[in-house]
């Protein structure tokens, strides 16, 4: 494998997939985090309209710009980058995929690189994903308390993550016309086919939601209402819970259940305080609005917030 301008000295063996639409300045910081540690990095872009293709060949790096007649998926987007990386080198053993609002901490990819190694069947590991301005908006604090996943074998991981070449494309990747929730849906696959996820307890990378307004919240809980329901449709007779989830979240979204919202709100509260159970509470009904955007079919592309 050649080495791309702007790397220094890397870690062999491993392909990163960055994957970006109008990052800016999180890119650039993305960038400079990855480029050390790599011999091999594509940047796959959807439809930027703020020089984030030019800021990623500027550090000639080869850069993928997705058909723009096509809806962007970020696992589209991924996919695209997997499939160069295995083009150029069928026999890559890993992929690591990064989203362009994160950076990558160092002493992350050789832990990871340790842990899957030490693990034959292990088709992907992760770590923690940090918020990088928690204190900045309630929006943000929750989002990093959603990165705080148990450490050990998991279900699922996030859009941060190193898999193995073999599973990945065993199971054919993502699933491009997910518009949200397809790092479930993938290692819903891979582990059926018996391979596994593992959580560590590393940091990974560090994220940037920059959540400061209530609409971006109410978008982004939106967008996971929609995932869930689709997730039901896909994978609900193989889970249970996922009907479970979506039956719950359905039920205390209505107007007859809103007189119980303080019951609901102290169970939360006990568990994770006043300001998660009040979020939490609230954030049934853009829930409940994303599982209508799906099951009336309104909506086929992204669920932005930022």
């Amino acid at each position: 494998m050649r080495k791309f301008e702007g790397s220094g000295a890397a870690v062999p063996d491993v392909g990163f997939v960055i994957i970006g639409r109008n990052e800016g300045e999180r890119l650039r910081l993305s960038l400079a985090s990855i480029l050390p540690k790599a011999q091999l990095v594509v940047y796959v872009d959807s439809g930027s309209k703020d020089g984030s293709v030019a800021l990623a060949r500027s550090h000639g790096i080869p850069v993928i710009e997705l058909d723009t007649s096509i809806p962007f998926t970020a696992a589209r987007a991924r996919n695209a980058g997997a499939a160069w990386m295995m083009e150029r080198v069928p026999d890559l053993p890993f992929i690591h995929f990064v989203d362009g609002d994160c950076e990558l901490v160092d002493g992350w990819l050789e832990a990871a690189l340790e842990a899957i190694g030490a693990e034959p069947d292990l088709a992907s590991v992760c770590g923690r994903r940090r918020e990088r301005h928690p204190g900045v908006s309630p929006y943000n604090w929750l989002c990093d308390r959603e990165w705080n996943t148990p450490v050990g074998i998991a279900d699922t991981c996030g859009g941060d993550a190193l898999f193995r070449t073999g599973p990945f494309r065993e199971v054919g990747g993502f699933s491009p016309d997910l518009i949200a929730g397809e790092e479930p849906d993938l290692c819903h696959r891979i582990r059926r086919a018996g391979w596994r996820i593992r959580r560590i307890e590393r940091e990974m990378t560090v994220h940037d939601a920059a959540m400061t307004r209530f609409r971006q919240w109410w978008q982004r809980n939106r967008r996971s209402g929609y995932a869930m329901a689709e997730a039901v449709v896909r994978r609900g007779r193989e889970n249970p819970r996922l009907w479970h989830r979506v039956v719950s979240n359905t039920f205390w979204s209505l107007p007859i259940a809103w007189p119980l919202w303080p019951l609901l709100w102290l169970r939360v509260c006990m568990k994770g305080g006043p300001v998660f159970a009040s979020f939490i509470t609230l954030g049934k009904l853009p829930h409940l609005q994303g599982q209508i955007d799906y099951w009336r079919k309104r909506r086929s592309r992204l669920i932005e917030y930022k």
